[in-house]
C-alpha cells in the first residue's frame, strides 16, 4: 500500500543544484525554522520563494535525509526580507543585491506587484535610468510569464519541463496561446501527450468537435503511426481511426481536415486514385528526396572513359580478382552520380566497396564514409580501414536561433566532400536521408550500400526498398557467395532463408546450432544457462560483451522484457556494491547492458578529451554509475560517457535481450534466438534473415523447427504506407488528375 504523501511549506534558503533543461533541483527550505533539503522537479525556483511540497522523506546513503517532492506549488515571497533575497538571487536579470535593496526600501512588500503591473515606476529608484527601467520590465515580464505557465500546468500534474519548453517556443505569449489552444503543447519541441492536452481543453470547456481539437487529434494519430514506420496514412483509414478516437462525426472530421490542408498543417498525395495524408515534415522529406534523386541520377562521367584499366590496377595492387558483377558495381559507382550496391553476407560487398573508395581517392576526390548507428560506423571503419562517422555526427547536431534542433550542414553549409558512401542503408529513414541530401553539393557522388532483404528502418519509411523498386536509381545486386564464405553455415543458411529454402538445422560442428524445445519455460532456462555458464566456459568469453539475445517480440516469456529481467539476475545480480534505480519497466543497476531507444540530441557525452552531444536510437552501452542523490546515471557507449537524469532513463532499456528490429546494423560475436510459435504477426522471412545475419561467429536457435519453416515460407513483410516510390517516378497527380509542382529545391 502506498504511503500517504507528506505536506511541507517553507521558503527557499539555498539552491544546491539545478538542471536548467528539465527543472530538477536540490534546495534547502526553511520550514518553520527547520532546514530541510528537498529534491524534485521544482523548476526555476529562486532563493526567497515560498514552496508548498508534497512527497516523502528518503534516506540518501551519502547526503542523509531528504524530502523527495512529487508535487510542487510555488508562491512568490510576501515579506520584505524574502522579496529582497529573491531579487538579490538573480531571479530578474539586471538586478543584483545592491539594486534589490534599493527597490525594496522604496516599495516594500508591494515590490513584486509593482514590478509586474506598474514596472515604469522603477524609474523612481535613484540610479535606474529609463533604459534600465525598460530592460528590467522586459525581464520581469519574462519571469512572470514563465511562472504563470508553470503554475497553470501544475494543476494538471504536468512537469515543469513542458512549461519551460513552451516558454522557449512561444515566449511571453505562451500562457495566452495555450489557454486559447492547449493542443499547441503537443507540437514539435514540446511534445506533450495528446491525452493531457485534451484534459486541459476539457477543463477550459473547449468543445469535443472543435476544429483545433480534431486537427491536433489527426496529427497525433499520424505521428503515432510514424513510430511504426508509416510516413502517411490512407485518408479512409485515418478518418475511421480519428472519428473513433476523438468521438466525432465524419462531417466534423472532414471539415477540420480540409482546414488543415488549407493551412498546410497537413498534406495529401494521390496514389492509385487514393488519398494519402502526411504530416508536413514527412511530406517535404519524401518530396525533397524524390526531386534530389532525380537530379543526382543525371550526373555521369564521360561515356568513353575506360574504367577497366583502373580496376585492373586495383586487382594488381591488392592481389584480388574481381568477379564480373563486382567490376560492374565498381564501374557503376565511379561513373554515375549515384548508385545502390546491395547484397547479402559473403557476396563481396566490402571488397567491391574498398575498390570504389580507392579509385575515387586516386582521382583526388575526397570521400566521406557514414552509417546510421555508432556500431555500424565502427564496423564500416574496421572493414575499410577508413574513418566512418554516424550520419548525425557527420551532419553535426546544433540548435538554431529559435532553439530548434537542426544540423550544421545543409544547403547553405554543405559537406566538404566529392563522394559520400552510406552503409546499412536499410536502416536509414526518410527524414534523416532528406537532411543528408540537403547537405550534399549537387556534384557530390552518392554511393548507398545495404542489404535489401533485411528489415526496413526503425524510423518511418521504406527508403531502400523504394529507391530500388522505383527503377530510376542504378542498382547492382551481388548474389554469388564467395568460396571462403561458403564454409560458414551462418552465411549459407542466411542465403537459403532469403531464397525461400529451409536452413539446415542438423549441423552440430560448425557455427549454426539448433536446440529443439517446445516449452517456453524450459527454453528460457536453456537460454539463460547458455549465456551465463556454458558458452562463457567453453569459449572463455564475457557473456555481456560477446553474447546477444535477439527476440522477435518484446512480449511473453521469451520476449525481451522477461528475458532481460532473467538475464540481469544471472549476469549482473544485485549487490551492496552496486547502486540501483527502480524505473517503470526495469530496475537499472551499475554494470547493466542497456540500449538507447529514441534519438536524444541533447545528451552530452565525453570521450577522453573529446566532447559532443547526442545518443541515438539503437546505441548500446553499459551503466557505469548511478547517483541517487543527483538523480544521474552515467552510461558508457563504446567509450562515450553520457549522463542521464532519472527523468531521461525511460529512454534506455536493458539490452541483454533486444528485438531483431533494434539489432539492425549491428554484428555480435554470438547470437541466440528463441523462436516459438505464438507471434504470427512477426513470423516472416525478412525478420528471420535479419536475425541470422547479425551473428559473426556463432548462431544458436532455440525453439521449434516448424516455427523456423513458417518464417521462411512467409515472405510478406509488414506493409508501410509511403508514396516515395511514386514521387520518385514523378507520379504526382492531384485529385483532379492535374499535375502539381513539388516544393522548390533550396
Amino acid at each position: 500500500m502506498d504511503e500517504k504523501p507528506l505536506h511541507i511549506e517553507g521558503t527557499v534558503e539555498n539552491i544546491l543544484f539545478r538542471n536548467e533543461q528539465n527543472g530538477y533541483a536540490v534546495v534547502d527550505i526553511d520550514a518553520g525554522g527547520e532546514l530541510i533539503t528537498a529534491v524534485g522537479d521544482l523548476g526555476d525556483v529562486e532563493e526567497g520563494e515560498g514552496l508548498i511540497l508534497e512527497g516523502q522523506y528518503i534516506n540518501h546513503k551519502k547526503f542523509g535525509t531528504q524530502f523527495r517532492a512529487d508535487y510542487c506549488e510555488r508562491k512568490l515571497p510576501d515579506t520584505v526580507v524574502n522579496i529582497e533575497k529573491y531579487l538579490a538571487s538573480g531571479a530578474v536579470k539586471g538586478i543584483g543585491p545592491g539594486l534589490a535593496k534599493k527597490i525594496v526600501n522604496v516599495f516594500g512588500a508591494q515590490t513584486l506587484d509593482i514590478m509586474e503591473n506598474q514596472p515604469h515606476r522603477l524609474s523612481e529608484i535613484k540610479g535606474i535610468s529609463a533604459a534600465k527601467c525598460e530592460e528590467i520590465a522586459s525581464e520581469t515580464k519574462k519571469l512572470f510569464s514563465l511562472r504563470c505557465i508553470m503554475t497553470f500546468l501544475q494543476k494538471y500534474d504536468i512537469k515543469s519541463q513542458y512549461a519551460m519548453n513552451a516558454y522557449r517556443k512561444f515566449g511571453t505569449d505562451a500562457i495566452e496561446l495555450l489557454k486559447m489552444n492547449p493542443y499547441i503543447l503537443c507540437g514539435d519541441s514540446i511534445e506533450l501527450e495528446f491525452e493531457k492536452a485534451d484534459s486541459i481543453a476539457s477543463d477550459l470547456h473547449i468543445e469535443k468537435n472543435s476544429e483545433k481539437r480534431i486537427i491536433a487529434g489527426i496529427q497525433f494519430i499520424l505521428k503515432a503511426n510514424t513510430a511504426i514506420g508509416h510516413t502517411c496514412l490512407p485518408l479512409s483509414i485515418l478518418c475511421n481511426k480519428a472519428t473513433k478516437v476523438l468521438d466525432v462525426s465524419e462531417t466534423d472530421f472532414y471539415s477540420s481536415y480540409n482546414t488543415a490542408l488549407d493551412d498546410h498543417e497537413l498534406f495529401e498525395f494521390w496514389k492509385n486514385n487514393r488519398e494519402y495524408v502526411y504530416l508536413p515534415d514527412y511530406y517535404y522529406a519524401e518530396q525533397f528526396i524524390a526531386d534530389r534523386i532525380n537530379i543526382l541520377k543525371d550526373f555521369t562521367s564521360p561515356e568513353d572513359f575506360d574504367y577497366n584499366t583502373l580496376i585492373n590496377i586495383e586487382e594488381e595492387e591488392h592481389n584480388i580478382k574481381y568477379e564480373t558483377i563486382q567490376r560492374r558495381a565498381i564501374t557503376s559507382a565511379v561513373s554515375r552520380g549515384l548508385m545502390i550496391l546491395t547484397g547479402g553476407p559473403g557476396t563481396g560487398k566490402t571488397t567491391a566497396l574498398n575498390a570504389i573508395i580507392s579509385i575515387f581517392e586516386k582521382q583526388g576526390r575526397k570521400v566521406l564514409l557514414a552509417a546510421p548507428t555508432g556500431r555500424a560506423a565502427k564496423r564500416m571503419s574496421d572493414l575499410t580501414g577508413k574513418e566512418a562517422k554516424t550520419i548525425h555526427r557527420l551532419l553535426e547536431v546544433i540548435y538554431d536561433a529559435g532553439g530548434k534542433l537542426t544540423f550544421a550542414h545543409n544547403e547553405n553549409n554543405p559537406l566538404e566532400c566529392d563522394v559520400i558512401v552510406i552503409d546499412e542503408m536499410s536502416m536509414v529513414d526518410v527524414v534523416l536521408f532528406e537532411k543528408l541530401l540537403r547537405a550534399l553539393r549537387l556534384g557530390c557522388r552518392l554511393i548507398m550500400v545495404g542489404d535489401s532483404d533485411q528489415l526496413p528502418s526503425v524510423g518511418a519509411g521504406n527508403l531502400l526498398g523504394d529507391l530500388i523498386d522505383c527503377g530510376i536509381v542504378p542498382v547492382v545486386a551481388l548474389k554469388e557467395i564467395f568460396r571462403q564464405a561458403r564454409q560458414s553455415c551462418i552465411i549459407t543458411n542466411a542465403h537459403k532463408i532469403v531464397s525461400g529454402e529451409y536452413p539446415d538445422l542438423t549441423q552440430k560442428n560448425n557455427d549454426f546450432f539448433f536446440f529443439k524445445r517446445s516449452d517456453y519455460g524450459k527454453s528460457a532456462e536453456l537460454l539463460a544457462d547458455l549465456a551465463e555458464k556454458r558458452l562463457p566456459k567453453a569459449y572463455n568469453i564475457n557473456p555481456v560483451d560477446n553474447i546477444q539475445i535477439l527476440c522477435p517480440s518484446r512480449k511473453g516469456t521469451l520476449g525481451t522484457v522477461e528475458l532481460n529481467k532473467l538475464l540481469q539476475e544471472k549476469l549482473n545480480p544485485r549487490s551492496p556494491k552496486k547502486a540501483e534505480h527502480k524505473g517503470y519497466l526495469y530496475t537499472f543497476r551499475e554494470g547493466d547492458k542497456v540500449m538507447q531507444t529514441k534519438n536524444n540530441y541533447d545528451i552530452v557525452w565525453r570521450k577522453d578529451d573529446e566532447q559532443g552531444t547526442g545518443i541515438f536510437n539503437g546505441d548500446i552501452g553499459r551503466i557505469v554509475s548511478i547517483n541517487n542523490m543527483d538523480k544521474l546515471a552515467v552510461v558508457d557507449f563504446d567509450g562515450r560517457n553520457a549522463a542521464f537524469t532519472f527523468d531521461q532513463l525511460p529512454q534506455i532499456e536493458l539490452a541483454y535481450a533486444i528485438t531483431v528490429h533494434k539489432s539492425q546494423g549491428c554484428e555480435f560475436e554470438i547470437v541466440i534466438i528463441p523462436l516459438m510459435d505464438g507471434f504470427n504477426k512477426l513470423s516472416y522471412r525478412s525478420l528471420l534473415y535479419t536475425a541470422v545475419t547479425r551473428a559473426k561467429k556463432m548462431l544458436i536457435i532455440i525453439g521449434q523447427e516448424d516455427e523456423v519453416h513458417k518464417m521462411v515460407d512467409n515472405n510478406r513483410s509488414a506493409k508501410r504506407y509511403t508514396c516515395l516510390k511514386n514521387m520518385l517516378r514523378n507520379e504526382v497527380p492531384d485529385k483532379n488528375n492535374n499535375i502539381f509542382s513539388a516544393p522548390e529545391l533550396q
